[in-house]
This record gives C-alpha cells, structure tokens and sequence, in this order.
C-alpha cells in the first residue's frame, strides 16, 4: 500500500485489550490466546463486520504467522473479503525508547510484514488461477502502531527503518560481487509501511501537532492515523482530564490536517468502563457524536463479549454507515487549567487508595497472557513515583469495590465549570451516572480520608444505585477483609457480568 494512495479507513477496530467479563463462544479457556486470538479476528471480520483487527506484538508473545495462518483457515471468506483491501490487519509493536527489552521484538514484527506479503500473493495466485479476484499485488499488512510515542523521531525510526533495513535490503548485494538479497530470497514487499503514533501522555498530546507535523516534513504521505490512547491517561490523571486531553488534541490535530493538506484520521482507543471510555454497543452513536472527529473507534473485548452479538453487529453497523466530522472547538487554555486541577486532586485520592488496590489487584483475573505494560505511574520519572497495575486492572479493583475511579478529582470542580463542561462534553453527566451507579458508599466509608470529597462531588449528579451490584460489592470486601480469596474472586467475575466489563 502505497503512502501516496489514499483507501478505506476503517470506522472500526477490533482489538485484544483484556476487559471482557464473559469468555467468548471459540475460546476453550477464560484466558484468550494462541489459536483463539486468529478465531477471534476472523469473528470479528465476518461476524461483526468489523473491518480492522489490532494484532498485538507488543506486552505479549504474538503470532507472527497470522496471515498464513487466517488464509489457511479460512479461505472462502479471504478469498471474497481480500486482506489489505477490505479488510486489515494492523499490528501493535513496541517501542523501543521505552520498552528495551521488547526492542527486537518490534524488528521481528516489521520483518514478519514481508512475509506475510509472500503468503497472501500465494493464496491470492491460487484465487486467481481459479477465476477469483488477483489480488496478488496486495500487501495483507502495511501498518503499525507505535504506543507510548513522544516524539517525530520515534515514529520515523520505525518508517525508516522498515524502508530502509527490511524492505531495503532486497537490493543490496549478499556479499561483494554476489547476487541481491532479492534475487536470493525474493523481494521485500510492500517496499513501504505506514507508522500511527499511538500517544498516551498528556506531554504528549500537549504537542502532538509537533509530533505529527513532523514526521509528516519531507514525506509523500496523504493520510495519516494518529492514536489517542483513553484509559492510560484517565488512570495517570484522571477520567474528566482524559477526555479534555483528547479533545484538545483533536482540535490540534485538525489545525495540522488544514496546515498540511495531508488526510489527518484519529483512532480514539476506548473501553466499555465510563473510566477507559463508556464505549458500549448500548451508546455507540452518543460516543460518536462526543468526539465527531474521530475516524476509527477500537471495540475492545467487553464491547464485543459482554453483549447480545446482534447488538454488537447494529452499533457497528450504526458506526460503519457514519461519517466523520470536524472536532469539538475547546478553549485550550480553560480546558487545562480545569486538567491541572482536578489531575492533581485524583492523583492525591489515589495514593491514598493506592495500598487497598495493590492489593485487591491479585482477584482481578487474566483474560490474556500478556507481559507487564509499564504505565507512568510506574516510571521513576512520575510526579507520584506510584506503581500501580494497568488501567482494566486497577478499573476492575475498585469497581468490584464499589468505589468508581470516575469519581476521584471531581470534587476540584468550581461551579463555572459545569457550564464549560456541558457545552464541549455533552455526556459528561451521563457518564458519571453510568459509573456511580456501582458505587457502595458503605464501603467507600471505610476509607475516611476521600469520603467527604467523593460524597461531596456527587451533589452535582443524578443516578441511581444498582442494588444487585451493591450486594455483590459488599460480599466481594466482607470475603476480602476474612481473607477468604476464592469466595471473592467468584464474587469478583459475578460482579463484572453484571456491569458488562471486568475493568
């Protein structure tokens, strides 16, 4: 796929983050891996009509032969629905400024894309000779995204590297003298990739017109997606900052889209909790019309698992049959000032809830064999120097006691800003209602230090408690304090069900 063409964004992608309470129907354990993870993508092309699926090779041990392994199973539907036209497949890969240890990983990644060219150009030759579309000049996978990116130069690293050290080589001479490494092996195909900055901390998205405008100088590039992560900063600053964080950084990534001429297409990576997103199949078209700029919206597990898959199929269908449209005008200056204030008060509630949810973090169970994800609060470089588990888990912790993260910082609020507020964030109250819902303010009680400032913030809102979700709280903490570990992670996934995500 050409940089200088532009196709088919998709409006959906299907991805592997592990916030699902129910296990789906193909996987034979409550752990999705391995054989499960390809069922899984080929459900959500053909079921779902999802028509992207994130492929990660980063946090876990991926499956570099993916490709060979969807059009080996199943070929009819490959063979109508090619890979790289109508349906993708996009692989996360790690970044290497971040996560060393992972480095290599992300050069086996860019050198498995070639490969998988090789394996669609032979199932597509055998379509082909068969009267089927030739589809043999398709690159099955030309894109990567690139987490916890901060600077242009992280993502031309990986551009360049691919262009010139993968795709590269194929003319370059094995020895002196010798054959190409192209003739010897074969050519490197495609000859380019496409690199999305997945960006996750408000420094970050404080400059992603920077980032962006950068590495967009000196290329022939007409479109590009752009990463806004949701749960990694709600978990280091807050939910309501979060939020003003995207929508800041939309409206600069729309100044850059104007500045440039170049198709600028955000990816919003948002889960079912209120907390990570409140993306459900139940409020699909309200998330759309929350952030209008947004091309691509990530269906995590619990959006795709935890519901009727009829109601899964209508919000996608809804989100494919949408459009794109311009960003929310935020006042930038208002907006930080508001993000300052209330990251602040949410950062000091969580350490003081800190030591509870370590704790309470060994209930939440695996639902993917992935490796530890370092978050900012686990860098020696945060203001905190808090270490604290990844967003599902630490959303799970306190949910399944009954004290939703979303109400931690609130009380920072000054009247004037409700106003502000309801103007650029229309589901701002609907979706402290959807979480505050599961609060159990007995046990909140037992945590004096934050009661006062949560119960005190909650004056601002209506909801009303879901009282099954209350009891089942109330018997994961009582199984918690006895000590009686089994009894509360039972209690813990019954919890989940009920909410329709784990965390």
């Amino acid at each position: 796929m050409s940089n200088m063409a532009k196709r088919r964004i998709p409006r959906c992608m299907s991805t592997q983050h592990p916030d699902n309470a129910t296990t789906p129907f193909f996987s034979n354990s409550s752990v999705i891996e391995g054989e499960a993870e390809v069922k899984e993508a080929h459900f959500a092309y053909s079921q779902l009509a999802c028509e992207e699926q994130m492929w990660d090779s980063e946090g876990k041990e991926a499956d570099t032969f993916v490709v060979k392994k969807l059009l080996s199973a199943y070929p009819q539907f490959f063979e109508q629905n090619i890979l790289g036209r109508d349906v993708f497949l996009t692989l996360r890969v790690p970044n290497p400024s971040v996560e060393k240890k992972e480095g290599k990983i992300l050069l086996e990644a860019l050198e498995s894309i070639p490969r998988s060219f090789d394996s669609a150009r032979a199932f597509y030759s055998i379509a082909a000779e068969e009267g089927l579309v030739d589809a043999r000049g398709t690159a099955p996978v030309f894109e990567v995204i690139l987490p916890m990116t901060t600077s242009a130069v992280e993502v031309d690293r990986v551009w360049n590297y691919y262009k010139n050290f993968v795709a590269g080589k194929s003319s370059r001479p094995v020895s002196q003298g010798d054959v190409s490494v192209g003739e010897w092996v074969g050519g490197f195909e495609p000859a380019e990739i496409s690199v999305i900055p997945l960006v996750e901390n408000k420094e970050s998205m404080e400059k992603i017109d920077s980032i962006v405008g950068h590495f967009l100088k000196g290329k022939n590039i007409v479109q590009q997606r752009v990463f806004l992560a949701r749960s990694d900063p709600a978990l280091n600053y807050g939910s309501l900052p979060a939020v003003l964080l995207v929508k800041n950084a939309l409206q600069k990534l729309a100044a850059v889209e104007e500045k440039t001429s170049v198709e600028i297409l955000p990816i919003i990576g948002t889960g079912s909790a209120p907390f990570r997103g409140n993306f459900k199949p139940t409020n699909a078209g309200e998330l759309a019309r929350e952030y209008p700029s947004i091309q691509t919206f990530t269906l995590q597990s619990a959006f795709k698992y935890d519901y009727p898959e009829e109601e899964v199929k209508k919000a996608v269908g809804l989100l494919n049959s949408s459009k794109r449209g311009k960003p929310t005008v935020v006042d930038e200056a208002q907006s930080m000032e508001i993000i300052e204030r209330v990251s602040t008060e949410y950062i000091s509630q969580v350490q003081l809830l800190a030591p509870a949810i370590n704790k309470l973090s060994s209930l939440i169970p695996n639902r993917r064999k992935r490796h530890l994800h370092v978050g900012l609060f686990g860098y020696s470089r945060s203001v905190t120097g808090l270490s604290l588990p990844r967003a599902i888990t630490f959303c799970a912790s306190l949910y399944s006691i009954g004290i939703p993260p979303e109400l931690m910082g609130l009380n920072a609020l000054k009247p004037a800003d409700f106003e502000y507020l309801n103007g650029i964030y229309p589901q701002f109250h609907s979706d402290v209602a959807d979480a505050t819902q599961f609060l159990n303010r007995k046990i909140l009680a037992k945590f004096p230090t934050i009661e006062g400032k949560i119960t005190a913030s909650l004056e601002n809102f209506e909801f009303e408690t879901d009282l099954a979700h209350e009891q089942s709280t109330s018997i994961i903490w009582d199984a918690f304090e006895k000590n009686d570990l089994p009894k509360a992670r039972v209690e813990v996934e019954k919890a989940a069900r009920m909410r329709k995500f784990l965390g």
